[in-house]
């Protein structure tokens, strides 16, 4: 049984990847699922004359924590104007600066989300870029365009082809473990 850590790259309380994670993790079985909703966890924006001052954030340390007692990370992360959000950039940079490779040999599952048909492909292939240089390995991507047309929250992915392409990926992500 392994350990894997959910979570979306969003502080919305509303966050459609956090529902998309909510999902995805609903059709795990047999594995142990810390799932983090990072609304409710309080990141200042990095700086480092911050850091000097304050240091790290209990919330921080904790979420690094989570991240080395895990085998895998379940990510989504949400589209700003083409890009990842500037909470998650600003997450990452403070989780590099407590550990530079905080996912150091972490196979992840990377997947978006967005209203619109881009499927916030933009900002996850910055992430799909951004995050081996912290030590991920990524094994797989998902990306789901169009979330209200496309998603239950009682029902799941509608679209039979889309359905179908995020269960191979949950699979591929699984047999990695």
């Amino acid at each position: 049984m392994a350990k894997i850590l959910a979570f979306a790259g969003s502080n919305s309380s509303t966050s459609i990847n956090y529902k998309l994670v909510k999902y995805t993790i609903s059709l795990i079985e047999e594995h142990q699922i810390q799932k983090v909703n990072m609304a409710k966890l309080p990141f200042p924006m990095y700086s480092s004359d911050y850091e000097k001052k304050h240091g790290y954030s209990n919330s921080l340390v904790e979420l690094k924590g989570d991240i080395e007692k895990a085998d895998g990370v379940i990510l989504s992360v949400n589209e700003h104007n083409s890009n990842p959000s500037a909470f998650f950039k600003n997450v990452l940079d403070w989780l590099s600066r407590v550990d530079r490779n905080f996912l150091n040999g972490t196979k992840v599952l990377l997947m978006a989300t967005s209203p619109g048909k881009g499927g916030a492909k933009y900002a996850l292939e910055v992430i799909n870029q951004m995050l081996p240089r912290f030590g991920a390995e990524i094994i797989v991507t998902y990306s789901l365009p169009s979330f209200s047309e496309n998603f239950d929250e009682d029902k799941g992915i509608l679209d039979s082809e889309l359905a179908t392409m995020h269960t191979s990926a949950v699979q591929n992500f699984l047999a990695s473990l």
